[in-house]
């Protein structure tokens, strides 16, 4: 079946990513069973669903008069058996713990028909060891949502060696269909594509402070600054044909001996940690936060995402 038009949802795990990934869906015009252990968690996502819904509707984003019918095409249970029902894909988003995770697909594997679609939301996590436990192998795959998702256009499907390329096609297809930007990362392997990016920028960017080339706040203002307003629109792979492959080998042939290439985590990052200045959350990391500062912070990210998603040249 190639149309993804009617297809039921199943999302496991009501936390923060499943209850936006249910957004997404229901959204779209798809029935969406989301289901959690927890009554509380089942309690909130309704009304989370609706605010983000009217906020999406205050900068044109969604339409006002879709709100109430996006969220009552969400139903939720505490009874996996019950959400998965005649559902065509199931999406897991629960705490990212393998053991957890292996269970929870254990269980989908024996409880879903064979053509059901299973997909795992996890951020870093083997696909292939998620699905140790199960039968029908062929059916998984990854669908990395970024948070929050029903701002993040890019959802990464990660294929594993036994995945049926006709689900990795047909799992694109939806997810395009409910207005997301998926990309195919081709093997299974940590971090997938954009986290082993992002990872990489930030193991230099903390090399950086450690060493004391710059101290933090420089650091992130030549990132925003600079390279930052341009990656955009023009990504690495593009901006090396547009210098030339030439430049970029004369390049890396002098930088890439001076850049971190450290296996593990920074000293500097440890120390932080284990003096327990951890961010946002202790008000301390790399800056000092304060709750009001922190929550600048958000609004700045959720106020530039509406922006960008607003621009009709995006395409978005």
């Amino acid at each position: 079946m190639n149309d993804t038009s009617t297809d039921r949802v199943a999302v496991i795990g009501g936390g923060l990513m499943g209850t936006g990934g249910a957004q997404v869906f229901a959204a779209a015009g798809h029935q969406v069973a989301l289901q959690d252990l927890y009554d509380e968690a089942l309690e909130r996502a309704p009304g989370a669903i609706a605010a983000n819904l009217t906020f999406l509707a205050e900068h044109g984003l969604f339409a006002a008069d879709g709100v109430g019918d996006a969220v009552g095409r969400v139903s939720t249970t505490t009874d996996i058996a019950e959400a998965v029902a005649g559902a065509d894909v199931v999406v897991e988003c629960v705490f990212e713990d393998l053991a957890l995770k292996q269970e929870v697909f254990a269980r989908l594997d024996a409880l879903c028909a064979p053509d059901v679609i299973l997909c795992t939301n996890t951020s870093v996590m083997s696909i292939t060891e998620i699905a140790a436990r199960t039968g029908h192998k062929e059916r998984i795959v990854g669908t990395h949502f970024w948070n929050p998702p029903y701002l993040i256009p890019l959802v990464e499907v990660v294929r594993t060696a036994e995945v049926d390329a006709a689900v990795v096609e047909r799992t694109m297809a939806l997810l395009r269909a409910v207005g997301k930007h998926p990309i195919d990362c081709k093997k299974d392997v940590p971090g997938f594509v954009a986290n082993r990016l992002q990872h990489a920028l930030w193991r230099e960017a903390i090399s950086i402070v450690e060493h004391g080339i710059a101290d933090a706040a420089t650091v992130d203002e030549s990132i925003r600054f600079g390279p930052g307003l341009r990656l955009p629109i023009l990504a690495p792979m593009e901006n090396a044909d547009m210098v030339g492959l030439d430049l970029t080998l004369a390049i890396h042939d002098y930088i890439l001996p001076h850049l971190e290439a450290s296996g593990a985590p920074s000293p500097l990052l440890k120390q932080k940690v284990e003096a327990g200045d951890l961010g946002f959350k202790s008000g301390r990391g790399f800056a000092e936060w304060t709750s009001e500062s922190a929550e600048a912070s958000r609004r700045r990210l959720v106020a530039y995402l509406v922006h960008v998603l607003g621009d009709p040249e995006r395409g978005f």
